[in-house]
């Protein structure tokens, strides 16, 4: 993490209704509570190095 700076926590999260919902999503290593950061080409996790690609959407 960037030193002085804390991480915005309420960004993950979105509220409708009565339910949670979960704009990011979370390391299948990690596991719950650790969300992949989403970069311009990948999924990436900051605590254990787990990437994930992004698949090229495909036009017609």
């Amino acid at each position: 993490m960037t030193k002085g700076k804390k991480t915005a926590k309420y960004k993950y999260y979105k509220v409708e209704g009565d339910k949670v919902v979960r704009l990011k999503r979370f390391c299948p290593k990690c596991g719950p509570g650790v969300f992949l950061a989403e970069h311009l080409n990948r999924y990436s996790c900051g605590r254990c190095g787990y990437m994930e690609w992004k698949q090229p959407q495909k036009s017609e």
